[in-house]
């Protein structure tokens, strides 16, 4: 046995070449064979030759066996090669659903933290959280960097904040009310009244936001301390007055023009965004699906008509037209203020001239603006008119339509002989809603005359027979109808003053309330 190899590893080695080689080598090994190092001898070389065919006829041997076997081999390495790709993709899908459970508990952590995300279209910038504070306190304005913030100065919690902002392009609930009000010219507008917690977080930015922004001089409607009355005062005694009418108002200011509006005023991104969805909302379609309600968007959003942020958004977008106009106005002599979109010129009779250069300039600035000329509500009144502004005539002086004051005096007396069965005053539903609101306008207008009616009125509403009537109208319980309508009342609605060009604002013949006061968009 060969020095230091085992019996196996022997027999390895013949198999390896021959015995004889392997004999011959051991032969040289222990000096039994004399090596010729010159020239190896027959004998040596053959068997060195054999061992070398040996060999190469065994690897010949071995390669024929594995091709024998090349359908067992391939099978073996696809399955080998799917165990290990099953094994990568069990471990890929581990770390993966370990990843996404990360994801999920930071985002779910995130989100009770700050707002991150408010529907489509409208997130892109939420992530954007550092106000201008120089410009906030430029127009005195309280700082918030982000919705924690804010949702803290509101007194709300950062849940009910993301659920009053969210837009939803579907959804299960609303948060408006809608209800439909005849409009003068007739047929119908839609009222979007807010639901208690949405209305309270519109009247928070009204207050502790909106109304601290100065409008310009010429902004009458919706203005703390202003009203139709000193809309229509710098127009008394012209000679030409010019009304104009800008067409969808509200529906044409659009989210992204009141975002930033908010932006502007110095807000971050995301509060503003924020804001502005808080403060706008689209028209829905509502669909009744397995007996259940949805509420589909089909307008982008805009400011509603009805929330009590709407008019006062409009009266700072409108402020650089506003100064334009008043350039205008300035530029060819004419008195010019603004009454929601209820627009007034007027001049004396020197610079009626200049009507046709002025009207053309002011469709120029609407358009640049964004905003649109209502094409029917284009009214030139001039000297030897009754010349009207926001329902108030202004010839020589503040004055009220005297046949509509007439046909409520009348109204006023056939109620005292013969009690609100069969009477109505304008358009409303509710005979004594529709009376007091005249009679407070009439009282805005001409307190003299205004507190007279008020005071006929108060004591009509304290006789018994009046108050049980009165009562059958609040609770909706129908009245009886008289036989006979009374002399000088008709059946038909008769007309109530409003703004002579306005068709936007609900209640322009009302002044805008007091702060903590109810607003017109609550009446249902």
């Amino acid at each position: 046995m060969a020095e230091g190899l085992t019996r196996q590893q022997l027999y390895d080695k013949i198999r390896a070449s021959s015995k004889e080689e392997h004999i011959l080598e051991e032969m040289i090994r222990l000096g039994f064979w004399a090596q010729n190092t010159a020239q190896p001898s027959p004998s040596e070389t053959l068997i060195r030759k054999e061992g070398v065919l040996r060999r190469e006829l065994n690897q010949l041997l071995e390669e024929r066996q594995k091709y024998r076997n090349k359908e067992k081999m391939l099978a073996d390495m696809r399955k080998e090669r799917m165990a290990k790709s099953k094994l990568k993709r069990a471990e890929t899908k581990k770390r993966n659903e370990e990843k996404r459970k990360e994801r999920a508990a930071a985002w779910t952590e995130l989100s009770q933290q700050q707002i991150v995300y408010l529907g489509e279209e409208v997130s892109a910038g939420l992530n954007k959280t550092v106000s201008d504070t120089a410009q906030l306190e430029k127009f005195g304005l309280p700082l918030f960097h982000d919705a924690t913030a804010l949702a803290l100065a509101m007194g709300t919690t950062l849940g009910k904040l993301r659920y009053l902002a969210f837009n939803r392009k579907t959804g299960t609930h609303t948060h408006y009310q809608r209800f439909q009000i005849p409009k003068k010219s007739g047929g119908t507008r839609v009222i979007s009244a807010p639901m208690p917690q949405l209305k309270a977080a519109q009247h928070w930015i009204l207050e502790n936001i909106l109304y601290k922004i100065k409008n310009s001089e010429s902004a009458h409607g919706f203005v703390p301390g202003k009203s139709i009355v000193t809309n229509a005062a710098p127009h008394i005694g012209q000679d030409i007055v010019i009304n104009l009418d800008l067409r969808d108002f509200f529906p044409s200011i659009a989210y992204k023009r009141v975002k930033g509006l908010f932006c502007k005023l110095g807000y971050s991104e995301q509060v503003a965004t924020i804001l502005g969805l808080i403060c706008t909302e689209p028209e829905v379609d509502e669909i009744t699906l397995d007996n259940r309600k949805y509420y589909v968007a089909k307008t982008a959003r805009h400011l509603p008509q009805g929330a009590p942020t709407s008019p006062a958004i409009t009266n700072l977008i409108c402020f650089k037209l506003d100064r334009r106009f008043e350039g205008l106005a300035a530029r060819y002599g004419y008195a010019y203020t603004r009454y929601a979109d209820d627009m007034t010129f007027s001049a004396k009779a020197t610079a009626a001239d200049d009507a046709g250069q002025l009207l053309w300039a002011v469709k120029q600035v609407v358009k640049e603006e964004g905003f649109t000329l209502h094409p029917d509500k284009l009214k030139v009144m001039q000297k030897g008119d009754r010349r009207e502004v926001t329902g108030i005539v202004v010839n020589d002086k503040l004055s009220l339509d005297r046949t509509t004051l007439h046909r409520f005096r009348a109204l006023l007396h056939q109620i005292g002989k013969t009690g609100l069965s069969g009477k109505t005053w304008g358009k409303g539903k509710n005979i004594i809603s529709s009376i007091e609101g005249y009679a407070n306008y009439v009282y805005m207008v001409k307190p003299e005359q205004g507190a007279k009616l008020k005071a006929t009125l108060a004591a009509l509403l304290q006789r018994e027979d009046i108050k049980a009537e009165a009562r059958q109208i609040w609770t909706g319980e129908p009245l009886p109808v008289a036989e006979t309508p009374a002399a000088g009342v008709t059946e038909t609605p008769a007309p109530t003053p409003a703004p002579a060009a306005s068709a936007s604002v609900a209640a322009a013949t009302t002044p805008p309330p007091a702060a903590g006061e109810d607003s017109w968009w609550k009446i249902v």
